[in-house]
């Protein structure tokens, strides 16, 4: 692949982030297929929300615990061993389910690979600084966020159509595959290219003390923790509120569901894909606070749509948008944090982002009761449409912090395997 060859695609030229690219492209899809296979498995056993609502709990609580308590292992530990570790956990898991008669059962086993899965994410997304160029970091962030969305829009229907046809046990044996071919990808990376030096503790207490001082103390770090918190408080409220607003405000039944949560899929997809470049024209604070007015717009007019159709193509633009805004985050914690730290600042953000989103969607139902699903979607846009305002503030003077690790970066000897190939 040239220099002027499909820029955008350009890091899967680096052997080392092809690899992590391809893993995540497996476990991705494998993971969504299984979740739709788990629900259906679990709502079949038991006819219950209540079991039902815990599945899907489980599935990102261990993140938030794990944040609180556990983020420096990342740091510590072989980022490597750490996320090989993870997929042959998650492996087990999805082997054994096949075999299981009780819900209850499933649904611990299910928090088990969320456990895996809360200690994975971080290390991937810690230690992709390290397989690229800096000047490639945007879009090697772009294009394993936009295989994982992708995947989000396709991976729910494969699996409708797997657990439907051949079972929920077929899918978990396809995930398991999934993380088996992962795994192996993963070993294939040089450890050192995902980590410079695994971080030297100061006991495990003052180790966590000093990733939460870290993201307080850095304006990066702090942007995502306060802007994306937001933004997510509204979110939540509008994961709540779709199946109502596709149904109920605007009269589309199962299939105008189907569309808007496909039409989100396919923004986010898009959004991920082409904010690699973006970056390189607007750099990451503008890009940052128009992305998510974007988002903003997008939800706030499906919210005011006639039908379904508009909604829609709304939708896709606030998808959009938030597909743009997820990459900046990835962006502004890897340069704002140090690599000794960067895991235990991902896991910070990403369990305040977690309690954020499950409070706003606690916070959605009754709203949702009280004024219906367009004031709902009205006030959540209203509230991505302040992150964006937020955003504007706390990003002023990043564009020189941005330069200066630049700089740093380019000044550093580069391993061979980090090289594009021409």
């Amino acid at each position: 692949m040239t220099r002027d060859a499909r820029p955008q695609l350009r890091p899967l030229a680096i052997p080392a982030f092809r690899s992590l690219f391809l893993a995540t492209l497996a476990s991705s899809f494998g993971t969504l297929v299984a979740a739709v296979a788990l629900a259906v498995d679990v709502k079949d056993r038991t006819q219950s929300g209540l079991w039902v609502g815990a599945l899907l709990i489980v599935g990102f609580l261990p993140a938030i615990v794990i944040g609180l308590l556990a983020g420096p292992l990342v740091d510590r530990l072989s980022r490597r061993r750490l996320m090989v570790a993870a997929d042959l956990v998650r492996m087990a898991v999805f082997l054994a389910l096949p075999f299981v008669s009780s819900a209850g059962v499933i649904v611990a086993l299910a928090a088990v690979a969320g456990v895996a899965t809360g200690f994975f994410r971080p290390a991937v997304m810690a230690g992709m600084p390290n397989l690229v160029p800096e000047d490639e970091l945007p879009r090697a962030n772009s294009l394993l966020q936009s295989v994982e969305n992708v995947s989000w829009a396709v991976g729910p229907v494969l699996g409708g159509l797997v657990a439907g046809t051949a079972g929920p046990s077929v899918a978990y044996l396809l995930n398991a595959g999934s993380f088996l071919v992962s795994a192996v990808l993963i070993a294939r990376i040089p450890s050192r290219l995902l980590q410079s030096a695994e971080a030297e503790s100061r006991g495990h207490w003052r180790d966590l003390g000093d990733g939460l001082l870290l993201v307080v103390r850095s304006r990066p770090l702090v942007t995502v923790l306060v802007v994306w918190s937001v933004a997510v408080f509204g979110s939540g409220a509008v994961s709540v509120g779709e199946i109502f607003l596709a149904k109920d405000a605007l009269h589309g039944g199962d299939l105008g569901y189907g569309i808007l949560f496909g039409s989100i899929g396919v923004g986010l997809a898009f959004g991920s894909f082409v904010a690699g470049g973006l970056e390189r024209r607007l750099g990451v604070p503008l890009l940052y606070s128009v992305a998510i007015a974007v988002m903003a717009a997008g939800f706030a007019g499906a919210a005011a749509s006639p039908d379904v159709w508009i909604a829609a193509v709304c939708c896709a633009v606030g998808g959009l948008g938030n597909g743009a805004a997820g990459v900046c985050n990835a962006l502004l914690v890897q340069r704002g944090a140090p690599d000794s730290m960067r895991g235990r600042a991902f896991t910070v953000i990403m369990s305040a982002n977690f309690v954020a989103l499950t409070v706003g969607m606690a916070a959605a139902g009754p709203i949702l009761d009280a004024y219906g699903p367009r004031a709902t979607w009205a006030g959540a846009a209203a509230l991505i449409g302040l992150a964006a305002i937020v955003a504007v503030v706390l990003t002023r003077g990043l564009v020189e912090a941005r330069t200066a690790s630049a700089r740093t970066r380019a000044s550093r000897p580069r391993p061979a395997e980090t090289r594009p190939s021409t």
